[in-house]
């Protein structure tokens, strides 16, 4: 529980009442009468009797704090209390999941069931009648996700914008991130490897891979090249330069998303490079304002991470001819970033309207994942980035535009790997909320 929030029940209570009413709307225009979403069943691997991480539907956790729930539903009537049927099986392999009990619990009829198909008995009759949000393999007895695309449309698009009550949980996930990433850097400081950092940085979180949003990407050298770098090295590299660490921690169901970049203490000019990259992140973060077009934010950035290159004496043309030719999407292959919330790549990012469509990504651009225009509520990652990738830069050598690149300069820093720096931004009616910078503030 957030300490620093004592009215989370006043909060939560706020919370499902938007739900509620974006819920009525969404099944009024498409003709449904009940909302069923179910929370999801175990995956097993192929020939064998193991099974995958459980994850849940977010649509369930969007309404209620319960991510290990598998076999559970919630099923809601407009004009009435939504109702829980809760799978608590008899079982002596396992951990049985605990009963249901928090500041949320008197907000639910609560029904608990012993076996997953007595979860049949509390469904709606009238199956044809319902919206049904989950995975194919939650059908239960003639109980098949439909997952009506006009009911998605709908719920995606205002889930964009997020609650008090929500705000609130990605304050707590940010400072439970934020805390490990300290431990993380202390242990490269320290001289330990990426798997050791990667312990360090659990013990801290206070939580296991499967707890965590998204697997770490700790990345010591030239792996910072590798954008989802996820091999973790046992041992120690001989010399170490830099450390490139994405990663993040979870909350009730919702996810923080930092990134940040460590130089050694010998590597003097790869830190002046940090710190531009650094000081043009911020100021990215300072525009996440109502009204903002997304992708013109991204492009924006272009144009500054190239002045950094041009600056810092990578490339030779202007910073405009950088964007204007492509050149600077070698160093900065991705996009700005994207929606978090209940998942770390949240739904919606290029939709139209409430009723669907799609925005298209700028051409050159295909990696941006977002491109709305930001609204009071919404929750984005602000992520610049500059690589020096072995890859780009190979089949950069091949084009007229080699020419424009000073490679001795480069060649010297492709042992550093790259440059990445990640923050969770709130777009507010007035000055953005930066989650990530409030969160190490508070440290």
């Amino acid at each position: 529980m957030d300490t620093q929030h004592p009215d989370l029940h006043i909060l939560y209570a706020e919370h499902l009442a938007i739900l509620r009413s974006r819920t009525d709307a969404a099944l009024q225009r498409e003709g449904h009468d009940h909302l069923l979403v179910a929370a999801g069943q175990s995956h097993f691997q192929f020939l064998d009797d193991r099974d995958y991480p459980f994850c849940v539907n977010p649509h369930f956790k969007h309404w209620l704090p319960v991510s290990r729930a598998p076999g559970s539903w919630l099923i809601y009537t407009p004009g009435q209390k939504p109702r829980l049927v809760f799978l608590q099986p008899h079982d002596y392999w396992h951990v049985v999941p605990a009963a249901p009990a928090g500041y949320w619990v008197d907000h639910f009829d609560i029904q608990i069931i012993r076996e997953p198909a007595q979860a049949r008995a509390h469904l709606p009759r009238d199956l044809e009648r319902c919206a049904i949000i989950g995975e194919a393999n939650a059908a239960l007895d003639g109980v098949v996700p439909n997952n009506p695309s006009g009911v998605l449309d709908h719920l995606h698009w205002y889930r964009s914008c997020k609650t008090a009550y929500e705000l609130a949980l990605m304050r707590v996930a940010s400072r439970l991130g934020a805390r490990a990433h300290r431990a993380a850097a202390a242990a490269f400081h320290a001289g330990a490897s990426e798997f050791d950092i990667h312990m360090a940085y659990l013990a801290a979180a206070r939580q296991t891979d499967n707890e965590l949003p998204y697997g770490n990407i700790i990345a010591i050298n030239e792996h910072g090249a590798i954008l989802h770098y996820t091999d973790l090295a046992h041992a120690p590299p001989t010399q170490r330069r830099s450390l490139l660490i994405d990663a993040g921690a979870s909350f009730h169901g919702y996810a923080s998303d930092i990134t940040r970049t460590h130089a050694a203490a010998d590597a003097g000019e790869f830190r002046e490079l940090i710190e531009a990259v650094d000081t043009a992140q911020q100021g990215f973060c300072a525009k996440v304002r109502s009204g903002q077009s997304y992708p013109e934010l991204h492009l924006h950035a272009h144009q500054v991470l190239a002045g950094i290159l041009k600056d810092h004496g990578f490339i030779r043309m202007s910073a405009e001819g950088a964007v204007e030719s492509g050149l600077s999407s070698t160093f900065f292959p991705h996009g700005l970033g994207h929606p978090i919330g209940l998942q770390v790549h949240d739904v919606a990012g290029f939709q139209a309207s409430d009723s669907g469509g799609t925005i298209p990504r700028p051409p050159g651009h295909p990696y941006l994942r977002m491109t709305r225009v930001l609204e009071a509520g919404m929750v984005v990652t602000i992520e610049p980035g500059l690589y020096f990738i072995d890859l780009l830069l190979a089949q950069l050598k091949d084009k007229p535009l080699a020419r424009e690149v000073r490679w001795d300069r480069v060649d010297a820093f492709r042992p550093f790997g790259g440059i990445r720096i990640e923050d969770d931004v709130v777009c507010t009616g007035g000055d953005p909320e930066n989650l990530t910078r409030d969160a190490f503030a508070q440290l």
